[in-house]
């Protein structure tokens, strides 16, 4: 079972979650699409693949209420997993995905695609780059 893990204050980044486990399930993985809120990082421990999606928040940062506290916890045990990381923007660059994927693989994470961000309401193509992603975390 891929965990595909989400915050999404407008509905963006849960559409985003949405074609991940697609993905998932289209390259013949099985995917649960749970909202951050409803898991805790223990619960990932014992998983070797998992998606994390979070939108730009603030000064392009992680939602700092349930996110970034979820990401803190989840630090200490992603060496050697194989995870995929997605999320949406309004404004900037991009900048918090970048951060968001150095944090990860300094801490030991294997990317198995380069991270999907989406401008505002994802667009048939970066619903089909999430797809993308779901479908290599099926093959990780």
């Amino acid at each position: 079972m891929i965990h595909v893990v989400f915050f999404s204050q407008t509905g963006n980044t849960e559409e985003m979650a949405k074609a991940v486990t697609e993905g998932i399930q289209a390259a013949g993985g099985e995917a649960k699409m749970v909202s951050v809120s409803d898991i805790s990082a223990a619960d990932l421990a014992g998983d070797a693949v998992y998606a994390l999606g979070c939108p730009a928040m603030g000064d392009e940062v992680l939602d700092e209420g349930e996110m970034e506290p979820f990401v803190e916890d989840l630090l200490g045990s992603v060496s050697g997993k194989k995870i995929g990381l997605f999320g949406s923007y309004d404004w900037g660059d991009g900048q918090w995905m970048r951060d968001w994927e150095a944090r990860m693989t300094g801490a030991g994470a294997v990317m198995v695609a380069p991270p999907v961000i989406c401008n505002n309401t994802p667009d048939e193509e970066g619903l089909a780059n999430c797809k993308a992603l779901g479908e290599a975390l099926a093959k990780a």
